[in-house]
């Protein structure tokens, strides 16, 4: 059995209900066996703000791969054989750290992988359309987003349809690389969708992540990057807007590794409707060899609605005192009653004026994406849901 494919978790083994739960972001086990990751209970620190018991059907180890999933790349000319756990590039740098996560890497025995050639430019987007067609019987997948020295290019993961679904998203951004990776969430409301994307970014390397989810009964998408190269860049940007039922997650963590790197963490969410939810939490980490390290996060929660409920948590471990600056901020409340009272008193009506302020509150992520149709897709979907929510 290759490194790959072996366990690593003598510190899951053995493990005593006596002992402090790990809280450090940093010293989470990892482990290729879905095994070795006992079922949770929703106590775990990682699931403490998971709704567990409708995760169920992608944590059952019993569970047979569906072909219920499709995945279709365009252009196709970018994707390259990966064959096997074993295959090259796959796990170079990816590692699960929950059940689910290691389900899909076991039961994924093919990788998707898109490749953007050394010193390729490419001027227009490469769309991975996902699509499901029921949410009956899961779907495991483990896609592998690589860009070469010096390469630059946009890759969206499109979401689709209904699913089952655990995805892992394994990114690397080699040497002077500019890379863009946006996930998109639009699924119908049955679906269960849980996506772990893991990230290097190598030497003067820069990769801007968005995600963007917009519908789903249960969305959690949890980015981690790794600043591993000296002068490295990411920039972490989220927006979402949950509807009554919805359950919207992410779990993002930074860790600065090389020295001289830059982080940006912005994550946005819209919450209508008593049953609404958005999960946040934020880890950065500062690691004792980044010095001159520049890294701000910041979550902002707009409650639309009474019983709506917006989790945040932001936290920040500093290893070193040789840096440029850190910082961490949240917020979460109700619309500004003096911006209404503004754009009222200039003759716009009270739903209007509620459009404008979310739309404006949203859109400073929206238009962090670049890609110019898929901007308006998503304003557009934006009004969807705010119409709903204001005719209900």
């Amino acid at each position: 059995m290759s490194t790959a494919t072996e366990t690593l978790t003598s510190n899951i083994l053995n493990h005593d209900d006596s002992q402090v739960p790990i809280q450090t972001r940093s010293e989470r086990p990892t482990s290729f066996e879905p095994t070795d990751f006992p079922n949770p209970t929703g106590q775990e620190v990682n699931y403490k703000h998971s709704p567990v018991n409708r995760l169920q059907p992608l944590l059952n180890v019993d569970a047979v791969q569906s072909d219920a999933v499709t995945h279709t790349v365009a252009p196709a000319s970018f994707v390259v054989a990966s064959s096997g756990h074993d295959a090259a590039v796959r796990g170079e740098f990816f590692r699960p750290e929950d059940r689910m996560s290691a389900l899909a890497w076991q039961k994924a025995e093919n990788a998707l992988h898109v490749r953007i050639p050394a010193n390729e430019e490419v001027a227009e987007p490469i769309t991975i359309a996902i699509n499901g067609e029921t949410a009956e019987t899961a779907a495991f997948a483990h896609i592998v987003i690589e860009a070469m020295p010096n390469a630059h290019a946009t890759v969206i993961l499109d979401h689709k349809g209904a699913a089952a679904y655990a995805q892992n998203v394994e990114i690397i951004a080699r040497d002077g690389s500019d890379l863009r990776v946006i996930s998109v969430q639009r699924w119908a409301e049955e679906t269960v969708h849980a996506s772990a994307h893991q990230a290097r970014v190598d030497k003067d390397a820069t990769l801007t992540h968005i995600v963007a989810s917009l519908s789903g009964g249960v969305v959690r998408v949890n980015p981690s990057v790794e600043l591993d190269g000296t002068g490295s860049e990411g920039k972490l940007f989220g927006v979402s807007f949950a509807d009554p039922g919805e359950h919207l997650e992410s779990q993002v963590y930074m860790f600065h590794k090389g020295a001289h790197t830059t982080g940006d963490v912005l994550y946005k969410s819209a919450l209508q409707g008593a049953t609404a939810r958005t999960v946040w939490i934020g880890d950065v980490l500062i690691g004792p060899d980044a010095v001159g390290t520049d890294s701000y996060e910041a979550n902002r929660n707009l409650v639309l609605t009474t019983g709506a409920r917006a989790d945040s948590i932001p936290n920040l471990e500093i290893k070193t005192g040789d840096i440029q600056g850190a910082g961490h901020a949240s917020a979460t409340g109700r619309f500004d009653d003096e911006q209404l009272f503004y754009l009222q008193a200039r003759g716009i009506s009270e739903d209007e004026a509620r459009r404008l302020v979310v739309v404006g509150f949203l859109g400073e992520i929206v238009q962090k994406i670049g890609v110019e149709s898929l901007e308006e897709e998503l304003f557009a979907a934006i009004q969807v849901e705010l119409n709903d929510g204001l005719s209900a």
